[in-house]
């Protein structure tokens, strides 16, 4: 432990450390991806399970790398029986980039390596945009109501995307991730979306029920995780509480939903599923923002 270093030198250290280890592992990744793309299409299961495996090893370094500077108390309500051999819809408030790196570390041995939506920009980002792509994990471009007023035509292509990349999950195991809020929750993104949460932005229920369309029959559960970091404040976000060592707490919640056939239908053309899937996702955040409530309330 290195916790008696300053903070603003823990923070070089642990990010440094971070982003070595994400070039070093997302350059073997993006050679995978590469060398993908020459192999028959036979072999790209075998592929896909190397850069998992790769995946896992990040994971682990993380592990590591924030272990040597933080002392983090972790306290987890998990009563789920889960597998690295079957396939899950994980769905989870965004409290922070720190959200992915413990999910990750949370869940890497118990099931298989976590799939993100992520959005088109991070397609550009050095080692990371690359690396997620020669993963498999499906990129959003998202069109402001605006835009698609003036462009008609782009109606249901990140829907058509999402798709796609569903398909590819059918022959490996897999964790398709889902931030229902689509971003990061912040008090003035709470203000502006006028939540009716305390501490959670409104869910987005589309990208949620188009994917259990998709690929709801290989799906075996939802894993819906709750996410909490008490003492950590907006001058302190978790992820900056995370390089500098002063991650004391995190709160780990964890539940597991039958994917049942009410849960699956057509969101765009069937206005009483439509109805009844945002009423149950809308029941599903209530249920999260109180148990929120009770962890961060002191």
């Amino acid at each position: 432990m290195l916790r008696f270093f300053p903070a603003s030198l823990l923070m070089i250290l642990s990010a440094s450390l971070a982003i070595m280890n994400t070039a070093m592992v997302g350059s073997l990744i993006i050679v995978c991806g590469i060398i993908k793309l020459l192999l028959p299409k036979g072999l790209y299961p075998w592929v896909g399970k190397l850069t998992n495996f790769l995946m896992w090893c990040w994971s682990e370094m993380n592990r590591a790398i924030f272990r040597l500077v933080n002392n983090t108390e972790f306290v987890i309500e998990d009563n789920s029986q889960l597998s690295k051999k079957s396939w899950y819809l994980m769905i989870c408030n965004h409290q922070s980039w720190a959200d992915i790196v413990l999910l990750c570390m949370l869940f890497g041995s118990r099931i298989p390596m976590p799939k993100f939506f992520l959005k088109q920009q991070l397609l550009y980002v050095p080692f990371v945009g690359l690396a997620c792509w020669a993963l498999d994990m499906p990129f959003m471009r998202r069109y402001s109501r605006q835009y698609l007023l003036k462009h008609p035509e782009k109606r249901g292509k990140d829907l058509e995307s999402t798709k796609r990349s569903c398909e590819k999950f059918k022959t490996n195991p897999t964790t398709v991730i889902n931030f229902v809020e689509g971003t990061r929750f912040t008090q003035q993104k709470q203000q502006q979306s006028h939540s009716n949460y305390q501490h959670l932005l409104p869910p987005k229920a589309l990208g949620i029920a188009y994917t259990l369309s998709a690929l709801g029959e290989q799906f075996d559960q939802i894993i819906d995780v709750t996410l909490a970091y008490p003492g950590t404040t907006e001058t302190l976000p978790p992820f900056k509480a995370l390089l500098s060592g002063k991650l004391d707490k995190v709160v780990v919640k964890i539940d597991t939903i039958a994917i049942n056939r009410e849960l699956r239908g057509d969101y765009l053309q069937d206005k009483q599923f439509k109805r009844h899937f945002k009423l149950w996702l809308d029941d599903t955040w209530q249920t999260k923002d109180q148990y929120l409530q009770s962890v961060l309330k002191d």
